[in-house]
């Protein structure tokens, strides 16, 4: 809801760059409501870790870039996105008390501001990213805006927890088994992941697992589609180039989608139980498909549902998580073991160093074979097959924190996500179930490879159809 004498208002970040452009507000009074808000508001969160007002203040009022988003406060998560003279911890203790600070501008941090964006400071993530929660040691947990003694998910929980208390209209926020999709559904906010390759990276690429990605959180789908725009990689030249979009994704806003055949699955990939709101939210939105003249019925690939598709993703993140952890390390000038880090990431670190070369390979010519077969069940040139998959983004709404970090299966909190960062596939989170407990369930719609357009499209559809952006936490009110 709008705040009196509050320059942000209810307005999403579309909305404030065309209020700038119209000269109906200026950079330097929305920088200033944001700061107001986190002042105000964060201490209950713990969203914001980092901040870096006076920069702010300085970058809104000089000279911008004429971007989309020129004046619009943003975020930064805490992993990724580095920039000279900034914190750059990753939730981790051993950087905290080093006091590390990044040493160059990443290519991503320097496209988000390219596109008009003001930085505000970065946010709270778990050590490494690791965790589907957001509660690290190093700078304890952040709440949920729906309620604070739950978790706003992981790793992109202090970004989620920013945005669905109205901080600012949007943050940075990056997913390598669900980070994006996660906290958007347990913190009420659109949450795509794009196909891969598709985005700059925001911290030294994965090539050879190539299961990270970068996005964003926001409350609407053309904030989305607009932001990934702006940090679309042109460049073509990465290890795992995204097929072209036939036009911006910010076009395709307010087009029909036309009359899509949906499939609907209920069931998790790992096997695990799923809540009965996340499973109610999917049969909601079923219902609303078929009503807007979608062609609906129950199926999913079976190849998704294959052990060896989980099994060699837990791998190959254990794998990436002690290369990261090594990485560290090597820039820190001295060894980083089992005291250095929290007791989970040192298990999955130490998992990942007993992962051998030939075990990579293996891993990863498995997960290719499914990701081909996963893909026959979507629409293609001359193949017919399903446009979109629709599952619960999550197993669970935000849990009561604490219990992640003790004893919660770590198979129910990507339940959904974790395979399409295996296969590669555009995944889209939207806040479209809202159960009497308060807490909001997040439902998963996946496209084929490439189409993210499909993926806006509905989105937008669906947003007109069961319009969630005037919905607010208490906190945000």
């Amino acid at each position: 809801m709008p705040v009196v004498g509050d320059a942000l208002g209810d307005h999403d970040a579309t909305e404030l760059a065309e209020l700038i452009r119209r000269g109906e507000v200026q950079p330097i009074e929305l920088v200033d409501a944001a700061i107001a808000r986190i002042e105000a508001r964060d201490p209950q969160l713990n969203s914001v870790i980092h901040r870096q007002f006076e920069r702010a203040r300085r970058d809104a009022a000089g000279s911008l870039p004429d971007g989309p988003f020129r004046g619009v406060p943003f975020l930064f998560k805490d992993l990724g996105c580095g920039e000279a003279g900034e914190p750059h911890h990753q939730g981790m203790t051993a950087l905290r008390d080093a006091g590390w600070r990044a040493t160059a501008d990443n290519d991503l941090a320097v496209a988000f501001r390219a596109c008009g964006l003001i930085p505000l400071g970065r946010t709270n993530v778990p050590e490494l990213a690791l965790m589907g929660t957001t509660e690290p040691d190093a700078y304890g947990p952040t709440h949920n805006p729906w309620n604070l003694t739950h978790s706003p998910g992981g790793s992109s929980g202090g970004s989620a927890a920013a945005v669905a208390a109205g901080l600012v209209p949007a943050a940075h926020a990056n997913d390598i088994a669900g980070s994006i999709r996660i906290p958007a559904a347990q913190c009420g906010l659109v949450g795509l992941k794009p196909t891969r390759g598709r985005v700059l990276a925001g911290r030294p690429a994965d090539p050879a697992v190539a299961m990270n990605t970068e996005g964003v959180v926001t409350r609407t789908v053309r904030d989305t589609a607009g932001l990934l725009d702006a940090i679309t990689d042109r460049s073509q030249t990465g290890p795992w180039p995204a097929p072209p979009l036939p036009a911006p994704l910010a076009g395709e806003v307010g087009r029909d989608p036309g009359r899509l055949r949906v499939g609907v699955c209920t069931r998790a990939f790992t096997g695990a139980d799923v809540d009965d709101g996340c499973v109610a939210a999917v049969t909601d939105s079923a219902g609303l498909l078929a009503g807007l003249g979608h062609d609906v019925e129950d199926g999913a690939p079976e190849a998704l549902f294959d052990p060896d598709l989980i099994a060699g993703t837990r791998t190959l993140f254990a794998a990436n998580a002690a290369a990261m952890l090594d990485d560290w390390a090597a820039q820190l000038g001295r060894d980083l073991g089992e005291a250095d880090v929290e007791p989970l990431t040192w298990q999955i670190v130490h998992a990942g160093r007993g992962v051998t070369g030939a075990e990579v390979l293996r891993v990863l010519d498995r997960q290719h074979q499914l990701a081909r077969r996963a893909a026959a069940w979507w629409r293609g040139p001359g193949r017919p097959g399903f446009d979109i998959l629709v599952t619960p983004t999550t197993a669970d709404p935000g849990l009561p924190l604490g219990v992640y970090k003790h004893g919660y299966s770590p198979g129910r909190a990507s339940a959904f996500t974790r395979v399409f960062n295996a296969t590669g596939q555009p995944a889209l989170s939207l806040p479209l179930g809202w159960p009497a407990d308060g807490l909001p369930r997040g439902v998963q719609f996946v496209a084929a490879y490439g189409r993210e357009d499909v993926l806006v499209r509905l989105g937008a559809q669906l947003e007109q159809a069961a319009p969630w952006s005037l919905r607010w936490p208490e906190i945000g009110r």
